[in-house]
């Protein structure tokens, strides 16, 4: 049965991915909106003040926009690659443990007992106590 990585039910790491995609795809399409529209006033010469500074600005702000969702791309995929080794090397339950197993040197053998002293009294049968008489009730916290 291969091991699903938790990573695709982690929404966290959803989220990282998506706004960062986000980030890069806007990013880049606000800078080449931008300079676009700059390059066109600045040949067509109308360009006005308002036009080269504040365009400028914007596509520098866009520009970190874009470089810091290209970060986050980044991490998503290193979070990808470790949470993929980790999954690698998960160890996997038994399926089953007998517990009944008992090899102590106490046990009988299987054939039971050759001698057998019917005058030995038996054992009493142990009763089981419910959790709830053998635990001793916590002293109450007081200041």
């Amino acid at each position: 049965m291969p091991v699903r990585p938790q990573l695709v039910r982690n929404i966290a790491f959803w989220i990282l991915l998506i706004v960062s995609l986000g980030a890069t795809i806007g990013g880049a399409l606000v800078v080449k909106i931008e300079l676009d529209w700059m390059t066109t006033a600045l040949t067509a010469n109308t360009a006005t003040g308002v036009d080269v500074y504040v365009g400028q600005v914007a596509a520098v702000i866009a520009g970190i926009v874009c470089g810091a969702g290209i970060i986050g791309l980044l991490l998503t995929l290193t979070v990808a690659a470790l949470s993929g080794l980790r999954a690698k090397n998960a160890v996997e339950a038994p399926e089953h443990i007998d517990w009944q197993a008992d090899t102590t040197d106490d046990a009988e053998p299987a054939g039971g007992s050759e001698t057998t002293d019917e005058s030995a009294p038996a054992a009493p049968a142990q009763t089981a106590v419910p959790a709830a008489e053998s635990a001793a009730e916590p002293a109450p916290i007081t200041r």
